[in-house]
């Protein structure tokens, strides 16, 4: 079944857990965290997904768009996050796995991002140790970005190491998944799509929630 985790980065965060309640026909919430320095914005941090997982028992899929996040996985384990997800290009191989063997030490799934310009096999280091791979189909930082098709070869490369190396794990797409690109993405090998936008300024969310799924 192909899952489905808005980006609370679409909601109103002045209504944050009503805009949560509002997505309760998906699969995950989608918390992106970003630090100023990894990403060029600022978002959120430890106490929002606090404050989140007190009003939802929905899964916490945690996008950490952070330099050196080794300093804070444990920290996000704590605060409720269900799955935490590292970008490769945020600091070097033997401090990635040291983070991933972190998330898991605290019982929690742990995954691995890329952005646009990391090839594909750049995962293979990792891919036996993670619950999830997640592809950037736009540049990581603000939301509302256009969809990157040319990054479904690397979805579907990554698909076919997937199915070969550890057939378990999850392949997720982020980054102008919508109704007209999210048949791509699953297409490509995708079986969970991150949309912000595409679910918030939806009228009938429930509705959009059921299209991206394809």
């Amino acid at each position: 079944m192909i899952k489905i985790a808005p980006s609370i980065l679409s909601a109103d965060f002045a209504n944050l857990e009503r805009d949560i309640r509002r997505i309760a026909a998906a699969d995950y919430v989608h918390v992106d965290v970003m630090d100023g320095v990894f990403v060029p914005n600022i978002s959120i941090g430890i106490p929002v997904v606090q404050s989140i997982r007190k009003v939802t028992d929905m899964f916490l899929d945690v996008h950490l768009m952070i330099t050196q996040p080794i300093r804070y996985v444990e920290q996000f384990c704590d605060a409720g996050a269900d799955l935490v997800t590292v970008h490769l290009e945020s600091d070097t191989e033997e401090n990635i796995h040291a983070a991933l063997d972190k998330i898991h030490a605290k019982g929690k799934k742990a995954g691995i991002v890329l952005k646009p310009a990391t090839p594909a096999e750049a995962v293979l280091p990792y891919i036996n140790k993670v619950e999830l791979i997640l592809v950037m189909t736009v540049e990581p930082g603000f939301g509302g970005q256009k969809f990157m098709a040319d990054m479904m070869p690397k979805v579907t490369a990554i698909r076919g190491y997937i199915d070969e190396m550890n057939p378990a794990c999850e392949l997720e797409v982020d980054g102008g998944v919508a109704p007209d690109t999210c048949k791509t993405c699953i297409d490509a090998g995708a079986n969970v799509l991150v949309a912000g936008s595409a679910v918030y300024k939806a009228a009938d969310i429930p509705a959009r929630i059921a299209e991206l799924r394809g």
